[in-house]
């Protein structure tokens, strides 16, 4: 008579004998350990990198951003509103406004009538903000993975944006912000407009600046992403970001919709892109850090997670780590209509 020990025994022998290693199930065991034991790694490394003081030397410099919705050039904002936003970034390092006056409409051009009070704007932060600069933030949908959109490899519609960059100069901002989404690492029609966008705002002592994507956090990135999505893409190769940088007075990472389920791993997430965008942007070059001042939960985007808290300390961290000294360098506060009271005072408390 077999023992309790005996029966369990010959159980588990049963179990192996009916459980065959299959070529199907090897090819699955090794699909699971080729995905999870990389990020498994990778969220660790994450984590770690969050790690640490970020020290000295590692708070504003007064070349701040923040992102403006569309009421500020529609007539919906009030002298009140200014005020009230007056006193909100007073003591804070915002030195740029990127006030919505778009969108682009997918051949290039921008109807005069979409910022009808763009000159009271101007003229009303030059009169009460002595110092900070009004950009027009310019963006359209591009037709990289869908049928509509604004098409760069078209000669015709790069021409149309220059224009109406020149069209904004000529009402009387400070700058241009263009955001053109969803736009693909090494895009050659991109870098084409932006040496003539260049062109016209060096020529007029404008600011030039760009809402950038995302730098691979893992070699070729974007191509795997591409691959397995079908011609998506989330992410900039790192020599395309600074062929990018090397382009424009601003450059400002969108480091938020980051996919990251956990604040540590986003703070150490961000801490990797700012190392990251620091080795490739040129010192002649702002390069902003974003911030999430909203509050949205998705796939892309937790709000528990992607707080500003940590991307704060993540930035302050990569900023340390990688170019402590460099003086052209900020945050861009992601967006005013959206923000809380705790983004202001997380933003305050962390990096002035």
């Amino acid at each position: 008579m077999l023992t309790g020990i005996g029966r369990g025994a010959r159980r588990i022998r049963e179990r192996a004998a009916r459980f065959r290693w299959t070529w199907p199930r090897r090819i699955a065991l090794v699909a699971v350990l080729v995905i999870v034991v990389p990020v498994l790694t990778a969220g660790i490394a994450l984590r770690l990198n969050y790690s640490g003081d970020p020290g000295d030397n590692t708070l504003t410099r007064g070349r701040d951003a923040i992102w403006l919705g569309h009421a500020w050039v529609d007539g919906r904002r009030t002298d009140a509103d200014l005020a009230a936003f007056a006193a909100r970034i007073e003591g804070t390092g915002i030195k740029d406004l990127y006030v919505h006056a778009g969108p682009l409409e997918h051949d290039g051009t921008l109807p005069a009538d979409r910022y009808p009070r763009a000159r009271w704007l101007i003229d009303a932060v030059h009169r009460t903000l002595p110092g900070i600069r009004v950009q027009a933030w310019l963006g359209d949908v591009l037709a990289t993975e869908g049928p509509d959109g604004l098409r760069l490899e078209r000669a015709g519609s790069r021409t149309a944006v220059v224009a109406s960059a020149r069209q904004i100069l000529d009402a009387g901002f400070d700058g241009v912000h263009f955001d053109l989404e969803p736009l693909h690492s090494g895009d050659r029609n991109y870098l084409s407009l932006l040496d003539d966008l260049r062109a016209l705002t060096g020529a007029r002592r404008a600011q030039l600046s760009v809402a950038a994507h995302q730098i691979d956090p893992l070699p070729a990135a974007h191509r795997v992403v591409g691959v397995l999505s079908g011609g998506s893409q989330k992410w900039w190769s790192q020599k395309f970001f600074g062929q990018v940088a090397r382009r424009v007075d601003q450059i400002a990472v969108m480091s938020y919709d980051t996919w990251m389920p956990l604040e540590g791993l986003f703070g150490g997430y961000v801490a990797q892109q700012t190392a990251l965008a620091l080795e490739v942007t040129p010192r002649g070059t702002d390069l902003l850090m974003g911030l999430p001042f909203f509050h949205e939960n998705d796939l892309g985007h937790h709000e528990s997670a992607e707080t500003v808290a940590a991307a704060v300390r993540g930035t302050r961290l990569g900023l340390g780590r990688t170019d402590r000294d460099r003086e052209r360098f900020g945050v861009a506060l992601y967006v005013d209509f959206a923000a809380r009271e705790g983004d202001w005072t997380a933003y305050r408390a962390g990096w002035n």
